[in-house]
């Protein structure tokens, strides 16, 4: 005779972090993250109230709003476990100060997930990181740099620290065929802002003319950005690139597509350019993707950079430096069987990156935390 077998219930996890319709990388990621992890609410993060869209929105924390975070902190203790996805811009206060406290009040496990680790914070970033640090059961960073730096520079328990990288879509390493009269596509995606590095490929543009590169920047300007000073840096790379005479290598778009549409850009493109300015950069979204896309890579060396395309999916050089890019992307471009080599390696690390492993190793952490916590209490 067969038996029935039950199993135990998953934990119940709620994330306090942006969330779409808001549009930022942090807000993408959490939205992928809840995607694959199933039984997952979120604490929504705003900078003004709004409506509740989406079943999984469960309650706002509205910077600025005690009241607010009083409720955020009442929501989130009905949890097994709460994840916190932390970076310094999101929350109110200076640095986003405020979480620290909504996090000391929390009474349930909880992981909080380290966006950004400076190398050189203020000591009003450091004290933040380092209070949370204190109240987290688990930290996680996306690379072993981050993880490394937490440990050297913060103090963090090694035993507590844990790595899982950023996560990616699976698009099936789909590769679009150009058409035959198509020119190389040379692509950059995200929000955009100072920092970026756009300027310097531009200026990289006049010594590839003879290859005819599409050079693509796919992206709004940052929110925050925008807030500050409109399209100022935008309005910029177009002067910088009709003074230098290539505009005509440039495309500025500033969708912000679905995922399915910005696979197919992705799919298409012969290199993905990240030329960004930061020495610091311990986490890419969009290198992760290029990467699980299959898709050959040229980056400044930023740490994550340097870290994933050690292997080969990638090229690595200089910031600021326009001869370097130069250089790089012609030999992907016109080196022959070089595309293909990266691609090919790009496949082979893609499975671990792809957000169902990445989910499974929070649901591990926190089912984890859930069972300890119900021990300690029987």
């Amino acid at each position: 005779m067969a038996f029935a077998t039950t199993r135990e219930p998953l934990a119940r996890i709620a994330m306090l972090s942006t969330y779409p319709p808001t549009q930022c990388g942090l807000a993408t990621f959490t939205a992928a993250l809840l995607k694959h992890l199933g039984q997952t609410d979120v604490v929504r993060v705003v900078d003004e109230g709004t409506s509740h869209p989406g079943a999984e929105v469960v309650a706002h924390l509205v910077n600025g709003s005690d009241g607010s975070a009083l409720e955020a902190v009442h929501r989130l203790n009905r949890y097994d476990v709460v994840i916190v996805q932390h970076e310094y811009g999101i929350f109110g206060g200076p640095d986003g100060l405020d979480v620290v406290e909504l996090v000391e009040a929390l009474r349930v496990p909880t992981i909080i997930v380290f966006h950004t680790v400076l190398q050189d914070p203020t000591a009003g970033q450091r004290r933040i990181l380092e209070r949370l640090l204190a109240a987290a059961d688990v930290a996680v960073t996306m690379t072993a740099t981050a993880r490394k730096r937490l440990i050297d520079s913060y103090g963090a328990d090694p035993a507590v620290v844990r790595t899982i990288p950023h996560g990616a879509v699976d698009h099936g390493l789909r590769q679009v065929p150009p058409a035959e009269d198509a020119r190389p596509l040379v692509l950059t995606w995200g929000l955009l802002g100072p920092g970026k590095g756009i300027e310097w490929a531009i200026d990289a543009l006049p010594g590839l003319r003879d290859l005819n590169p599409r050079y693509l920047v796919l992206g709004k300007t940052h929110p925050r950005v925008f807030e500050r000073e409109g399209e100022a840096y935008r309005d910029s790379l177009v002067r910088r690139a009709r003074e230098l005479g290539v505009e005509d290598l440039l495309e500025l778009d500033d969708s912000y597509l679905p995922v399915p549409e910005l696979a197919d850009v992705v799919g298409g493109a012969d290199v993905v350019l990240l030329p960004y300015d930061s020495r610091d950069q311990v986490t890419s979204g969009v290198l992760i993707e290029a990467v699980a896309a299959g898709r050959p890579v040229v980056s400044t060396g930023f740490p994550h950079a340097v870290e994933l395309l050690t292997l080969g999916s990638g090229l690595v050089v200089p910031q600021r430096d326009p001869g370097a890019l130069q250089v790089a992307l012609r030999r992907v471009l016109s080196e022959p069987g070089l595309a293909n080599a990266m691609a090919a390696q790009a496949a082979r690390q893609a499975p671990e990156l792809f957000w169902s492993a990445v989910a499974a190793g929070y649901r591990v952490i926190a089912e984890s935390l859930s069972a300890e916590a119900l021990t300690a209490v029987s």
